[in-house]
């Protein structure tokens, strides 16, 4: 995949005056657009539409400092009219286009190359596996991204839930894993800079129809899952191999995430304090060529 990514990233910098869309790119690039945002997203800390729009501005800044027209400029780009070019220049980068001719003021935002850093050569357990369709049942909220140390929003959800909801879980909990699930979707865009919010439900699997209003419910399609098991201090190491799985597992395999919801279970170690077995499943498919 990693290929592929830097493949795209060549056809960008080739059509930068041209106004390609994301359906265009994941095409060329033989995924889904849904695989290339998230993965583009995880890698670079920056939307592929983001990406695009710093690109084309540095690219008409340098065209501006070799003495190019504003108004040629902006329509080189892509922009429908003047104001709208200096509004978006202005906003990208904190000056006029006219200071860039009158005082030779620039930005510049590098293309991007993607290649993957593996430190000490640690390896990644994991597992396909595949499930049909089923539900997942409990109480949700949305709650503040948050990568590191303990979510207090996610804790209060769990402290929320009643011992009549508990029950009904434990009655419709009828497939593996027969865990407390976390599961995570419908996140805001800048999830990666820990900005905004995502849905978090806390509750458990099941093949069940019959499910009370008192539950929230999520339906997945029958689809295929890689899982990541990983052990130790608790939540530091389930964050570090999820961050791991989008970083150096996924552009490195031969499968694409899924638009589906990814979740986790823990079971924590009663033996030490702070310690606990994990899994993060995550939806996906075979990539095909």
């Amino acid at each position: 995949m990693l290929k592929e990514l830097n493949q795209v990233i060549d056809y960008i910098e080739e059509h930068l005056t041209e106004d390609d869309s994301l359906e265009k790119l994941s095409e060329y690039a033989g995924v889904s657009d849904y695989h290339l945002r998230t993965l583009f997203f995880h890698l670079s800390g920056m939307t592929v539409t983001e990406y695009i729009k710093n690109r084309k501005l540095t690219e008409a800044n340098k065209d501006l400092l070799s003495g190019e027209k504003v108004t040629v400029v902006a329509f080189k780009y892509g922009y429908q009219s003047l104001d709208g070019f200096t509004r978006a220049f202005k906003n990208w980068c904190g000056f006029l286009p006219s200071d860039v001719h009158k005082k030779g003021m620039s930005k510049f935002v590098p293309r991007l190359s993607f290649f993957i850093d593996v430190k000490g050569g640690i390896s990644m357990n994991y597992r396909i596996e595949e499930k049909p369709a089923f539900s997942f049942a409990g109480v949700s909220k949305r709650v503040p991204m948050q990568f590191e140390g303990v979510n207090n929003a996610i804790v209060e959800l769990a402290q929320s839930i009643t011992e009549k909801q508990r029950k009904e879980m434990h009655t419709l909990q009828n497939i593996e894993p027969r865990e407390i699930v976390n599961v995570s979707y419908d996140a805001d865009e800048n999830f990666m800079k820990e900005e905004g919010e995502l849905t978090h439900l806390i509750g458990v699997m099941t093949t069940e129809s019959q499910i009370s209003n008192d539950l929230d419910t999520i339906f997945v399609e029958a689809c295929t899952w890689a899982v990541f098991p990983c052990e130790g201090p608790f939540p530091s190491v389930l964050q570090e191999t999820m961050a791991r799985t989008y970083s150096e597992w996924l552009p490195a395999s031969d499968y694409e995430l899924i638009q589906a919801p990814n979740f986790s279970f823990t079971k924590m170690d009663d033996q030490k304090s702070g310690y606990a077995y994990s899994e993060i499943w995550l939806p996906v498919k075979k990539i095909t060529k």
